[in-house]
Order: C-alpha cells, then structure tokens, then sequence
C-alpha cells in the first residue's frame, strides 16, 4: 500500500494538534476528536502534555486515506522545543504548515518555513481558524507570498489556482490564453510534480475546531506530496524520536530509508571509537519486537515507513542504521535551535543524587542537545536548556516519570571563548615512565562561526600515523574548556612537531598529552570571552514599536530590519542572550499579549571581560602537570575534565 510520511508544524496556538485530531476523525480512525485543553488529544500521550496543555514529543500517529497510508507526525509549537521539531525532520517526506489566519504569518512560522525550505521539504499550507469572525484569509496569503514564498497556489479557489499552475509552463500558458479548458487530472498531477520538487506550495483552508477543510487537506495530502522512495535495498534509517513501553520497555522510533528489519535480527551497531586505532566500536544488538505506527505488532519494518523498534536498549537518538551515505538529509542537531542557557539541578533529598544522575542520563539519550553533566568536584548536575518552558517540563517530568523532586537554579548563559592571538602550544609527556609523547602546535584564531579545524605537517616517522589520529581524537575533550572555562571554538590546530619512542611509548600516551599542549598554546595566545547573539523577530501593535527598539538599544542589541502590516509592525534585532533572558515577559506585558517573539541563534561575538562570566574549571587543570597526568592515567576510560 502507498505511504506518505507528514509532519505537521505551527508556530505556537495555531492549532497545529486540534487539526491533527480532526484528521483522524475525518479518517474514521477515532470517533470522536480528543481535546488540547482537555488534556485528551490522542497525539498528546504524554501526562504532562496532557496536564499542561501543549505537545512537548512529537508524536507519530497513522491513518488511511484513499488507499494510502498516512504517517502523521505532530510537533511542538514551542520553540522550547525546536530540538524535538528538528528530530522528526529526519523522518519525513513532505510537511503541512499551519498558519493561523487571525494572527497571520508569525515569527516561529517564518523559522520553521525556512527550515523545511532549507531541507528540500515539500509542503502544503493550511489556513486554520477561518471560522473565526477576525479572520484574515486573503491577508494572510498577502503575507505569504511577501514573508515566505511567492509560489503558493490557493486551491480553495480553483480558477484562480488552475491560472496558477497554467502559469508555470508555457504551453499550459498558451492552452489557457487561448481558452482551452486544462482537464483537473492534468492540473493536479502537474501541481503534484511542482510540488514534490520544491516550486510550488499548495494552500487549503479551514476550520480545525470545526473539523473543516480536513478532507480537502487529506485530498491533497495523497494528491500533491510524495511519498517515500522504497528502492533502496541497503540497510539505512535513523531513530528520531523514543517511545515507552510498560511491557517492552524503551522503544525507538525508527524512519527507514532503505532494506528492512524484521523481529530478532541482529543488528551492528557503533558505541563510540577504539581509543587506540580510532576505528569504531561495534556491538550487537537484536530486535525484540516492531510495531507499526499505528500501534500494532508487525514484526517488520520496511523501506518508506516508520515504526517502533524495541530491544536496541540504549541507543541514542539519532542513531543512524547502515550505512549514513544513503540518507537524504544531514542527521546533525542543533541547526534550528541549541541550548544557550546551564542550569543546576538539585535534588530535595541529597541521596537522590545518584538517581537524579541516572534519570538525566535516560533524558539526554532522548534528547541529545539536554548535556546532562555531573560535576564530580563539585557535586552539582548541569543541564543544557532551551528556556524556561522546557526547564518546567523537565522538573514535571523528573517527577511524574521518575519520581525525584528536583529544583533548579538560576539560569546561566552559555559562553564560549577563542584563542586572542597565534601562539604555539608544547609538551613533553616523558617522566613518569613508562610514557613518551612529544607534541608541538600552531593555534590559530578562525573567523567567528567556522569551528574547529585540524590539521598536521608531521611525517609518520616522527609520529605514527595512529598517534596522531589519537591526537585528533583527544581535540574535543582538549577544548572542551579553554583557559576561561568555556568551551573553545574558532579555532584552526595544526600539528606542527613532535616524535614518539619505540620502546617508551604507551599506546594512550598521546591523548593523555594532547590536553596539555593544547592547554599551553591557549595560556600563551591568551583568551577571548565570546558570548551568543540572537536574532529575534518580534511582531507587536505599532504604537510599541519605539519602546521596542527602546528596549533593544538598552540590550545591547541593534535593530537590522523593520516593516509594517496595517496596524502590525515586525521588527528583527540582534541582542546579546544574557541581557535577553527575561525580557518575553516584560514584552508580553508592553505589547497586552497581543505581540509575539522568535528567536534564533545568529552566532557569537566578543563580549567585554567585565559584562560576560568565567566558568569554574571541571577537574584538573592539565597545566597542572603532576595532578592532570596522575589524574588522567587512572581515569583515562572518563571524561578527564569532568571528574
């Protein structure tokens, strides 16, 4: 049978569940349409989804329509939550972009178009909320076709979408000028061929409170998105999303691309890399049991379709399966949004600790951008959060889920820092025996936002060529804190000098090395404190729009973009994330609640020593010497600098 793969996104309240709800209604596959406020949305199955309100998972759900089978992925609106949106990208083929036509094209509408845009997604609008009496429709696609793209085809009105597709061919151009009525199956699968490949969106609206325009929208589901490519016989797929069982236990979802799994197949997966040879570590995990989307036993999973798959323990999300080359987009989180806030979690009772410590373990299995840290030296557990929203998620779910009262505080912004200048980085790991690691290296600044690059001009006679893939290998824990006790970035390392020993040689003597030199060549070139910046788009009544700007002036920030819709003004700044952090609610009180922001990641720049924060050192200083490397040799297996 057909399948088509959806996701369904909106800016926060759009209405992005209820039409969810309402599709699988209309399907026939509940009877009655569950309720967001009720807390008994079927998409939403989480408790504390259901308590509050809001999707925090995206949740896969799965109906049929005209013959085809539709797996429906509904996300968070909450920008809290863009890591979880992010995820169910790696699952798709085609999306749906609610867009409430009261409040129009919204600022997290504007971020999610340019993300699916950027991943060759084909998509289709859909107009909610036209039942209401301030709805906007016609504006609405104005703003469109002005903010997100101009190749929007309205099919709620169908002269004015066959001149559309007319209009992208010119033999349909001539047909149509001289009068000649295009038959609809030739429109639709045109439509369909424009669509698949990015050059066209079509749009619907309607009602999901109602349930109106659902059938139209399933229509065009089948009609105008693609569905999976299921050629591909090689073993290829991606967890995006976990699942709980009370009887199986932890699930992943699983979107496959290529081959199949099936029930106690044994599977090689990655766990990491050899220290030593730098090669992967493989293990074998075996299938327990797969259910399909819509919840039943299957026992198989194939090519285009997605489903849960049990027995493969504590794999992470975004684990790929086969081979990664087959994949159609880039597994990497962190495009949309990433963590820019630290908090410290502490548990009411002090023997929970260890519990607490296992709890956000699971928690940063399911969601990898979390960074759950345990600071031995200090005792504390350090998240990596979005913002407050999923901080009072996460205290909920430490609750209901694991049982531990857990209080947090105060939020902390996310530094980084450089190198200042060129310098050169030495050590000479040689005493005490047995050990012998020579290093030199060249640390150059990088242009803000190019990361860290590695290189070496050293022969293989003076250092083995796993040895200096060991170096390589030990880079990111060396910067993972720089002489200001953030992690390093902007950063060009190259392998400049050095030697090994035959006899003296330990085979793991350079990753415990590496640290120390790099260490040495940061303390010389001296430290640069980089904080992040946002880009925030905010949409509020123009009579705020001065005390706007007023606001961002006083942040530090600068408006780079302005304009107006009527009685609306949309104004887009870059501001410094520590002087931004409170400022959604004194926003909300200027603007009656009648104003909207979204924020992005723009990148980081330098900030003044007296306006920014150090971060205390985890572990031993490898400038240290005899601590570090007394240290590092009995604790090579962890993390040396967060013990």
């Amino acid at each position: 049978m057909p399948c088509r793969n959806i996701g369904i996104f909106a800016h926060v309240d759009a209405g992005k569940t209820t039409l969810s709800e309402q599709l699988l209604v209309c399907s026939g596959t509940i009877r009655e349409a569950g309720s967001v406020d009720m807390g008994t949305a079927h998409t939403d199955d989480l408790p504390v989804e259901r308590r509050r309100g809001i999707s925090v998972k995206a949740t896969c759900v799965s109906l049929k329509w005209k013959g085809t089978d539709i797996h429906l992925i509904d996300t968070p609106g909450h920008t809290d939550f863009s890591a979880e949106i992010e995820r169910s990208f790696w699952a798709l083929d085609a999306a749906v972009l609610v867009i409430d036509a009261v409040q129009g094209v919204q600022p997290q509408t504007e971020t999610l178009f340019r993300a699916l845009k950027s991943q060759g997604m084909p998509m289709v609008f859909f107009l909610n909320k036209t039942d209401r009496e301030e709805a906007r429709p016609d504006a609405v696609l104005g703003q469109i076709r002005k903010r997100l793209t101009k190749e929007i085809c309205p099919l709620w009105d169908p002269e004015a979408a066959a001149e559309y597709v007319c209009g992208t061919s010119d033999e349909l151009t001539v047909r149509w000028l001289e009068g000649e009525a295009v038959p609809p199956e030739e429109l639709r699968d045109t439509l369909a061929r424009l669509t698949a490949a990015g050059q066209a969106c079509p749009a619907l609206m309607g009602s999901a409170l109602r349930g109106r325009g659902t059938t139209e929208l399933l229509d065009a589901m089948v009609d105008y998105l693609p569905g999976p490519d299921t050629a591909e016989r090689e073993l290829c797929g991606v967890a995006f999303a976990a699942a709980q069982d009370r009887n199986m236990g932890r699930g992943l979802w699983v979107r496959l691309y290529g081959g199949t799994m099936i029930n106690r197949m044994i599977l090689e997966v990655q766990k990491g890399k050899d220290r030593i040879t730098g090669e992967p570590v493989l293990v074998q995990k075996k299938i327990s049991q797969i259910r399909s989307a819509a919840g039943e036993d299957t026992g198989l999973l194939s090519a285009g379709g997605v489903g849960i798959v049990y027995g493969l323990g504590d794999l992470e999300i975004g684990h790929v399966f086969g081979n990664p080359e087959k994949l159609p987009r880039k597994v990497q989180p962190g495009t949309l949004k990433t963590p820019l806030i630290m908090v410290r979690a502490v548990p009411e009772d002090t023997v929970d600790m260890q519990r607490l410590r296992e709890a956000c373990a699971v928690l940063s299995s399911e969601d990898p951008l979390l960074q759950a840290r345990y600071v031995k030296a200090t005792g504390e557990m350090i998240l990596q959060i979005m913002g407050k929203v999923q901080l009072e998620i996460l205290q909920e779910t430490l609750d209901t889920r694991f049982g531990l009262k857990v209080s947090f505080g105060d939020p902390a912004v996310i530094y980084r820092e450089t190198i200042r200048e060129r310098a050169t980085g030495f050590v000479a790991y040689t005493m005490p025996k047995p050990c012998w690691a020579i290093l030199e290296f060249d640390l150059e600044p990088a242009p803000r936002g190019n990361g860290v690059t590695f290189s070496s001009v050293v022969p293989g006679r003076d250092i083995m060529l796993r040895y200096q893939h060991q170096v390589e290998q030990a880079l990111p824990l060396a910067l993972s804190q720089g002489r200001l006790g953030w992690q390093v970035t902007d950063l060009n390392v190259t392998l400049t000098g050095g030697n090994h020993h035959l006899i003296h040689t330990h085979p793991l003597d350079f990753i415990v090395a590496t640290p120390m030199g790099i260490q040495d060549g940061l303390r010389r070139g001296g430290s640069v404190l980089l904080e992040p910046v946002l880009e925030i788009i905010f949409t509020a009544p123009s009579g705020c729009a001065g005390r706007i700007i007023s606001d961002i002036q006083q942040m530090r920030g600068e408006v780079t973009d302005t304009s107006a819709d009527g009685e609306t003004v949309s104004l887009r700044a870059l501001v410094p994330a520590a002087s931004s952090m409170d400022y959604p609610v004194k926003f909300a009180s200027l603007t009656g609640g009648r104003g909207s922001m979204s924020t992005s990641l723009h990148g980081y720049r330098e900030c003044p020593p007296e306006l920014g924060n150090t971060a205390p050192r985890r572990g031993v200083d490898p400038l240290d010497t005899a601590k570090y490397i007394l240290a590092a040799r009995s604790a090579l297996e962890g993390n040396i600098f967060d013990e």
